[in-house]
């Protein structure tokens, strides 16, 4: 069939008004956002406005609260006391030594009141009157019971200043300050780490949603050509030049490309509301950084291998974990020495009461194996040890992977690319093949179909580029850095 009959045939038909709607729908749905949202102010609003960054930051400031507490451990501790309390005691009291002194002392002193009358009364007379006088005094005495019960009651409110100052305590004073920097050091750590997280999930989603973009950009575009294919075959059956049979196969290649178009509209809605509930926002927003693939590499890998260790917050917050077992060695060891404290207190009434004085204890028994104690701490810090081993085995792995995936990725956009020029020269040809009589519908739909398919690898392949780039740079402990790789040079967008 001659050219100019087919291009006749193209646009006095029309688009059925429900393809036309949902055509430009579709087209412009993504384009009329009035703001406009860079990867970089992505990454900024999610850190700022995450929970998880929050709850971090705070704990992170717990730490390095609780690691300012203890600077002044060791120092003299210096207590305000105020007892008040009332006390009730009974006592006997024996009596025997007082009545047998108090005995002996009237019988002494009467006597030496007789003995100046040896010379006035006769002995015997006198002799008489002692030994009665004697009796009399024992059994008076004797009236005195042999103990004497008492009772003592008071109510007294004594207050006193104390102070008390280790002066050797083994090292637990010295290992509790280190314990308290070291997990301060390590909320910090862990804070970055969350964030690093943070910074990984606002990749995936935001380059999820222009892929998605891209996927219903590529299904529009097949739509709309299928679209177009199906209303040339339904001129060109009205006018004889093909069968029914060709115009249904345009028509089912419509409507499967019709189907395609819906189901990629569903998940790019899906990939906004994941982005937006990151982003803690509402509205949808236009996003201005696109896919993106680095043509050049800016590092090799063995300078990644060589530098994660240093970077990585994973690892250096397990290597803190090892300085906290050795830590705890030293406190356990602490455990089994003898401490020495001084002590003193003053107290704040009329009598002035003090007492001064140094204290040493160690403990003999107290039902706790120490050394078993120690033999586990140091068995944790071996742990620690092999953990940090194996984590790094790991992450050099995954360096190893995202390297050679990146590097995969560069190589088959580059691929890709030479394969789309060829798919669309390929499309030509088969239209004007068909419009000439010597081609088949199918063949033009194949084109069609391929070259739709290629546009769609090529922004997948982008988009596995960025995620593979992501999971270097968060291996690495640098995926911060992640933004710098956006505007390189030699950079291809897919647009």
């Amino acid at each position: 069939m001659p050219a100019h009959r087919y291009r006749q045939s193209i646009f006095p038909f029309p688009f059925k008004p429900k393809h036309l709607a949902l055509a430009l729908g579709l087209f412009f749905t993504n384009h009329l956002y009035a703001e406009s949202l860079s990867y970089a102010e992505a990454e900024q609003q999610a850190l700022k406005s995450s929970y998880s960054t929050q709850a971090n930051q705070a704990l992170q400031q717990a730490s390095q609260l609780e690691a300012e507490a203890v600077k002044g451990l060791g120092l003299p501790r210096v207590d305000l006391n105020v007892r008040a309390y009332a006390f009730h005691s009974e006592t006997d009291v024996p009596l025997g030594s007082f009545k047998q002194k108090l005995e002996n002392d009237l019988s002494q002193g009467l006597n030496d009141k007789l003995s100046q009358w040896n010379n006035v009364i006769p002995s015997d007379v006198l002799g008489q009157v002692q030994e009665g006088a004697n009796q009399t005094i024992h059994d008076g005495v004797n009236r005195f019971p042999n103990y004497a019960n008492l009772t003592i009651e008071d109510q007294v409110v004594r207050p006193s200043i104390s102070v008390v100052m280790p002066l050797y305590t083994g090292g637990l004073t010295s290992s509790a300050k280190k314990i308290a920097n070291i997990q301060a050091q390590r909320s910090e750590l862990s804070s970055q780490q969350q964030q690093d997280i943070q910074r990984f999930e606002v990749v995936q989603s935001y380059f999820n949603v222009q892929l998605q973009q891209q996927l219903v950009a590529s299904s529009l575009f097949n739509f709309k050509a299928m679209q177009k294919h199906y209303s040339n075959a339904l001129k060109l059956e009205q006018q004889g030049f093909i069968s029914k049979g060709q115009r249904m196969q345009f028509e089912v290649a419509r409507n499967n490309a019709e189907r395609t178009l819906q189901n990629a509209q569903a998940n790019l809605n899906a990939s906004r509301f994941s982005l937006n509930n990151l982003l803690h926002q509402q509205n949808n927003v236009d996003l201005s950084t696109p896919l993106f693939v680095n043509n050049t590499p800016s590092q090799t890998l063995e300078s990644l291998l060589t530098s994660y260790s240093q970077k990585s917050s994973l690892v250096q917050k397990m290597q803190m974990d090892t300085q906290l077992a050795n830590v705890n060695i030293q406190a356990q060891q602490a455990a089994k020495k003898p401490s020495l404290f001084a002590f003193g207190e003053y107290a704040l009434d009329e009598n002035e009461n003090w007492i001064v004085g140094v204290m040493a204890k160690y403990n003999l028994f107290s039902g706790i194996d120490k050394n078993k104690n120690i033999h586990a701490a140091e068995l944790k810090r071996y742990a620690s040890e092999l953990m940090t081993e194996r984590t790094k085995q790991e992450i050099e792995a995954l360096l190893n992977k995202s390297y050679n995936e990146l590097n995969s990725a560069q190589q088959s956009h580059q691929l890709l690319q030479r394969n789309v020029n060829a798919a669309q020269e390929n499309l030509r040809i088969q239209e004007l093949s068909f419009r000439e009589g010597m081609g088949t519908a199918t063949q033009v739909i194949d084109a069609q179909n391929a070259l739709s398919a290629l546009k769609t690898e090529m922004a997948l392949n982008a988009y596995k580029y960025v995620i593979s780039l992501a999971t270097l740079l968060q291996s690495h402990g640098s995926i911060d850095q992640f933004k710098a790789y956006v505007n390189q040079p030699h950079t291809d967008y897919i647009r």
